[in-house]
């Protein structure tokens, strides 16, 4: 009677174990820097909203809101401290939160009418010196150069000296083992525009600037993850010019390293694209960002891929991860209820139903 009551209690341990045990690795939100003002009030968000409901992964956008010592001509307007910092370093590692930076690199290097500051201070390093921003209320999408946002010239013999000083002192400062490159809707890739890259195979234009952060990457243990919308062939799966490529970058997927962690953004419809790169032996996060009924049908598709998965894609399959496009600020205030009703940011209320079902 002893022995069965102690494999009956055995195996029930197993069993809750089981059911306790979270269907996938990742559960991340990926959001703007807040502004040094708001940094303590960030602090106790993640603390009392965000670390409760079983976020393991926060993605900052920090660009160039950092005071950087290895290139201080490229500080931003209102940045961090690197005290500032460690104050999301240490709130984040009490609650088993892996803090990862992002810096835009190749694509995003402009918004609108305004020059990011890479471009700004060494203009030598722009795709397409010959095309001209407007000014913001000028701007139109479509336009005759193609303008979206400008990209840096990935061949250019110094760009990278410049951006791997950034993206070891931002991950230093982090004290993290990952990094986000963005890398999404790179549309000025061997312009005709660019001397080094005009004639080139976009797709290894891509590939190489993926593998080059990548390997620099790992040669401090650090992982690269990036957006995955230029691996996707935009024309033939019909999911379009945003969240796929239309200038042939997708073949690039065959061409990175596999050790590369793919964000998966879907915004408009639910596509299934977990499954491309699962498939091609890259890890993969789908990640949602405002419309509820998306959100939840992509976890659902998590789960399903998880479940029906081979060995050796399984681990593949990362998990989920929120997105927002306004600021922290704003974010916060719609997570708790405090802002305008008219102004509310969906992506928290996105966010709300999307860890509701995570944690089942």
């Amino acid at each position: 009677m002893k022995r069965f009551l102690l494999f009956m209690f055995a195996l029930t341990f197993v069993i809750l174990s089981s059911k306790a045990q979270q269907p996938y690795a990742v559960r991340g939100l990926c959001v703007a820097a807040p502004s040094v003002a708001n940094v303590d009030e960030f602090v106790k968000f993640i603390e009392s909203d965000l670390a409760p409901v079983g976020l393991n992964v926060l993605i900052l956008r920090i660009e160039y809101q950092y005071q950087f010592k290895s290139h201080p001509e490229l500080v931003g307007s209102n940045p961090y401290s690197e005290s500032d910092v460690k104050k999301l370093v240490k709130v984040c590692r009490e609650h088993n939160i892996s803090l990862i930076p992002q810096i835009n690199l190749f694509g995003h290097q402009s918004w609108h009418g305004k020059l990011g500051k890479l471009l700004e201070v060494y203009p030598q390093f722009d795709e397409t010196p010959d095309i001209q921003l407007p000014k913001d209320e000028e701007y139109k999408w479509p336009n005759p150069d193609g303008l979206y946002c400008k990209s840096y010239c990935p061949l250019h013999p110094e760009v990278h000296d410049v951006v791997f000083d950034l993206v070891d002192e931002i991950c230093d400062a982090f004290e993290s083992d990952a990094y986000h490159a963005g890398l999404d809707e790179v549309f000025y890739i061997g312009h005709e525009n660019c001397k080094r890259c005009y004639g080139h195979d976009k797709a290894e234009l891509f590939a190489g600037e993926v593998t080059k952060i990548r390997n620099h990457l790992n040669e401090k243990n650090r992982k690269l993850w990036i957006w995955g919308d230029r691996l996707i062939d935009g024309k033939t799966t019909g999911i379009g010019l945003w969240e796929g490529s239309y200038n042939n970058t997708h073949r690039a997927i065959d061409m990175i390293p596999k050790d590369v962690v793919i964000c998966d953004w879907h915004y408009e419809r639910p596509d299934p694209t977990a499954v491309l790169f699962a498939s091609k032996g890259l890890g993969v996060i789908t990640c949602p960002w405002q419309n509820i009924e998306n959100a939840i049908e992509q976890e659902k598709m998590m789960r399903l891929f998880i479940e029906g998965a081979t060995k050796e894609t399984k681990p593949k399959y990362m998990g989920m991860m929120q997105t927002v496009w306004g600021s922290a600020e704003g974010f916060m205030r719609s997570y708790k209820g405090t802002g305008n009703p008219e102004r509310m940011d969906k992506s928290a209320a996105c966010f709300k139903e999307l860890a509701k079902v995570w944690n089942r």
